[in-house]
C-alpha cells in the first residue's frame, strides 16, 4: 500500500493501540493497552519513515526522491500537471545548503523505479507521468527506451569531503545531461554533451525506501525476542541476567552456543 506523502510541518495523528511489549510484558497483547511508542512500536515506525536521507548510490534511488539542482537560489527539478518540467525553489533548508533540502510541494517530488533487467531508471511526477527526455517533459503514459535514466556518481571533489554528501549525473537515452546551464537562469535542459558543475545533482530520497536502511531495521527487528520466548528455548525460567545475555548474544550471532550453555547448565542442575 503505497501512503501519501507527509512533509515537514505536517501534523501526525497517533493512533491508541493495543500492543504488548514483547521484551518485558509476559501479558497477552489484548490484554494490555498503551497511548506511548513502545520499544517495538519504534520498528514498526521506521518501516514508514518519511525522512529525507541522501541517496549515496545509484543502486540507492527508488521510491519518492528530489532532485537538488546547482542553482542560485537552491531549486528543486519539478513538474506541473501538465507535465512541464522547471525549477522549483526550495523552502525547507538548513542555512541554504542544498544537502539539507527537503520539498515542500507535490509538485516537486518524482517516483523512482528501476527498468527491469537494467541500471536504468524511469521517473514519474506526482501526476503519474513518466519523464520524456530531449525535450525534458513529464507527458509520457508508459515507460519506453526513451524515458529510461542512467543516474551515476560523479568524481568527489578534490580534495573529497566525507562531511558532503555524493553528487549524482542523470544521463537520458540521448547520451545527454540533465543540466542547468547558468546558476543564476532557471533553465533547466537535457542537451549536456559532458559532465561540469552544471550537471552535478544531489538525490534525497526517503529513509524507508533506502535499501542498506531497510536491511539494517529488518536484522535489528529479527534480534528482538521475548523472555517467554527465551524460556521455552531454554526449558526453565531465566532471571533478568540470563535473559540480557541471551538478547545480547542473538545480537553478536553466538545466540545457539548460549542457549545451548544454558540448556545443559539446567539439565546438571537437575541431576545434581
Amino acid at each position: 500500500m503505497v501512503k501519501a506523502l507527509q512533509f515537514k510541518g505536517d501534523k501526525k495523528i497517533k493512533k491508541r493501540k493495543r500492543v504488548a511489549d514483547p521484551e518485558d510484558v509476559d501479558t497477552p497483547a489484548s490484554k494490555a493497552l498503551t497511548t506511548t511508542a513502545s520499544a517495538d512500536d519504534n520498528a514498526v515506525a521506521s518501516q514508514d519513515d518519511d525522512s529525507w536521507v541522501h541517496a549515496e548510490a545509484p543502486s540507492d534511488i527508488s521510491g519518492p526522491i528530489v532532485i537538488v539542482l546547482p542553482t542560485e537560489p537552491i531549486t528543486f527539478l519539478a513538474c506541473d500537471a501538465n507535465g512541464k518540467v522547471f525549477c522549483s525553489e526550495v523552502e525547507n533548508c538548513v542555512e541554504g545548503k542544498a544537502e539539507t533540502a527537503e520539498p515542500h510541494d507535490v509538485r516537486q517530488v518524482w517516483v523512482a523505479n528501476r527498468v527491469a533487467g537494467t541500471e536504468q531508471l524511469s521517473l514519474k511526477g506526482h501526476h503519474g507521468r513518466a519523464s520524456k527526455q530531449g525535450i525534458l517533459s513529464a507527458t509520457a503514459t508508459a515507460i519506453s527506451p526513451s524515458e529510461s535514466l542512467l543516474a551515476s556518481l560523479t568524481p568527489p571533489a578534490s580534495p573529497p569531503s566525507s562531511s558532503l554528501p555524493p553528487t549524482f549525473s542523470i544521463q537520458t537515452a540521448n547520451s545527454t545531461y540533465i543540466s542547468n546551464p547558468s546558476s543564476t537562469t532557471l533553465d533547466v535542459r537535457a542537451d549536456a554533451s559532458e559532465l561540469s558543475p552544471a550537471t552535478t545533482l544531489h538525490i534525497r530520497m526517503q529513509a524507508r525506501f533506502k535499501p542498506r536502511l531497510r536491511v539494517a531495521k529488518a536484522e535489528k527487528a529479527a534480534e528482538k525476542v521475548s523472555k517467554r520466548e527465551l524460556e521455552a528455548i531454554v526449558g526453565r525460567r531465566l532471571d533478568d541476567n540470563e535473559v540480557k545475555m541471551l538478547r545480547r548474544a542473538k545480537r553478536e550471532g553466538d545466540f545457539y552456543e548460549k542457549s545451548l550453555d544454558l540448556k545443559v547448565k539446567n539439565a546438571h542442575d537437575k541431576y545434581a
